[in-house]
């Protein structure tokens, strides 16, 4: 099954994208580079978000990536994961943010395959705040595979 049928059946809806301020998802070379995209769950985590609820966030923001960068491509398929840099809204003693972060490496690896295309380096990082309030941010690097 292709990256774009396995999305389908996953039930994923993706929208045309106008021009913003920003470039969401731009192709250089190979490669497309993503913006970071945030999740509309807002909070903290090891305060009033749960890390069930920052592993939805982190799933939230993986959606989004996966439109703007088949905005930009016009297809799933034919693409690499190549890396993603995650950024939790924590608490000082919140360490588990690899757990939130696995919202988006487990949709990768549903969409592109654990092993291959979807095999992916990651950071997973806490940060003392993210813009207006969000629960997580992440940007993503994904390889254009030659045909």
């Amino acid at each position: 099954m292709t990256p774009e049928e396995k999305a389908r059946e996953l039930g994923l809806e993706f929208t045309e994208l106008s021009q913003t301020y920003l470039n969401l998802c731009i192709k250089s070379g190979n490669q497309l580079i993503t913006s970071g995209h945030v999740s509309d769950i807002k909070g903290k985590l090891g305060d009033d978000v749960t890390v069930e609820q920052g592993y939805a966030a982190a799933r939230e923001c993986a959606v989004k990536i996966l439109n703007s960068v088949r905005s930009t491509h016009g297809t799933l398929d034919g693409l690499k994961v190549i890396k993603l840099f995650g950024c939790v809204n924590s608490t000082p003693d919140f360490i588990e943010q690899h757990l939130v972060i696995n919202g988006i490496s487990d949709l990768m690896h549903e969409i592109f395959g654990k092993t291959g295309d979807g095999y992916h380096a990651r950071s997973a990082l806490g940060f003392a705040a993210l813009p207006t309030g969000v629960a997580v941010e992440v940007e993503a690097v994904f390889e254009i595979k030659e045909s």
